[in-house]
């Protein structure tokens, strides 16, 4: 809304507000705006969440570390979600289909997540079912991928091919039909989404990496949008061609979603950091991968997101490989209890390193480590083409 303010209505009245045309300009003031709105609620929003007595209910078969953490407020992801959204409208071109895709999807996904957490705190620990929970995030993602592949909203030259790493995107043949690629697509945002939330077992551990993630889409989205040319061998080309990627007009608008979610990240942080003052939530650890898993698709980078997300990857991984070999191998044992081999200790994997010994803190400082060398890989494909 500022963006049409400034550039729109009173860009012609008031010179320097016409810098507010600018990507890069607004890149910073989303990131600010969603940084000073977290630091600015966050007290007030910890506070209101106390009074109500909405907090976490700890696991009986969880590390013991974990039971002095019952009662702390959660639900927190909802502060990511209203600066996250009020940032991005305030400084995004409301006309850009991909701010709405990537915007509605995030919402949807919290509003699964933000029901899931009501019913828990409401006293049943199961939650939302988990069958129509996938039910739910499937239709979501399913049906923005229906919009995104068979709309005009990407090139026609664009919209169906496969970005490979580490290979130039213009002389690639890898073309999937448009039903594949909504198939391919709905599973690339429903498995972030769910691969996040299975890492959200520390303070602090599922954040991090979720900034992370959004700083790396954010220089992916830029160069895959911006007109700035180069010239090369005597010929003008864009920053996109140059870097063999994809040219997707309009998709530099989504690095202004990617910095308000930065910033928003950065601003939950403080309050999440070890000791956690407030938990995200399923409301957070939701929203967080649906936006995660949409930038992916938008920027035509879901298979460089196997690296940028990988901690994410190795979370979900852990869980299903125990859950598979638990139930491959049960069977009853002698007292007649059903009992089966297991790979960790315990899943997901942050909790393997905890039955090990290690303590929190070293824990979510190295899985953040992993994730930024991840980041580093990921901008690193950029140029090894």
């Amino acid at each position: 809304m500022l963006f049409h303010l400034f550039y729109g209505a009173l860009g012609d009245k008031i010179g320097f507000l016409r810098v507010f045309r600018y990507t890069s300009t607004r890149i910073l003031a989303a990131a600010i705006t969603a940084l000073l709105l977290s630091f600015i609620l966050g007290p007030w929003f910890i506070d209101k969440l106390k009074s109500r007595q909405i907090g976490e209910t700890i696991r009986t078969d969880g590390p013991q570390t974990h039971k002095k953490k019952a009662g702390t407020p959660t639900m927190g992801g909802s502060l990511i979600l209203f600066c996250l959204t009020v940032s991005t409208l305030l400084w995004c071109d409301l006309k850009n289909p991909f701010v709405w895709l990537a915007l509605s999807v995030t919402a949807a996904f919290g509003a699964i997540g933000f029901a899931d957490d009501l019913i828990k705190v409401r006293g049943d620990k199961n939650g939302l079912n988990a069958k129509l929970r996938l039910l739910l995030e499937f239709a979501i993602a399913g049906g923005a991928m229906v919009y995104l592949f068979y709309s005009d909203a990407m090139a026609p030259e664009v919209r169906l091919h496969v970005q490979l790493p580490f290979t130039n995107f213009n002389e690639s043949t890898l073309e999937l039909p448009a039903w594949l690629y909504c198939i391919f697509g709905t599973v690339v945002v429903v498995g972030t989404a769910n691969a996040v939330n299975f890492t959200d077992g520390l303070d602090g551990l599922a954040i991090g990496p979720s900034i992370m993630n959004a700083g790396t889409f954010l220089v992916f989205a830029y160069i895959a949008g911006v007109q700035t040319t180069l010239a090369v061998n005597g010929h003008e080309v864009t920053i996109a061609q140059y870097l063999h990627v994809a040219h997707i007009n309009g998709i530099e608008e989504l690095a202004i979603f990617c910095a308000a979610l930065f910033g928003t990240g950065i601003g939950f942080l403080w309050y999440n950091a070890y000791p956690a003052q407030v938990f995200m939530g399923d409301v957070g650890s939701l929203s967080l991968g649906g936006a995660i898993g949409m930038l992916a698709v938008l920027t035509k980078n879901e298979l460089v997101l196997l690296v940028v997300g990988g901690l994410f990857v190795v979370e979900a991984l852990s869980s299903i490989i125990q859950t598979g070999v638990y139930k491959a191998t049960k069977k009853a044992g002698p007292d007649g209890k059903m009992t089966g081999k297991r790979v960790f200790l315990m899943a997901p994997i942050h909790h393997h390193y905890e039955k090990k010994g290690w303590d929190e803190p070293k824990i979510i400082v190295r899985f953040w480590l992993v994730s930024a060398l991840l980041a580093l890989m990921a901008l690193g494909t950029l140029k090894l083409r």
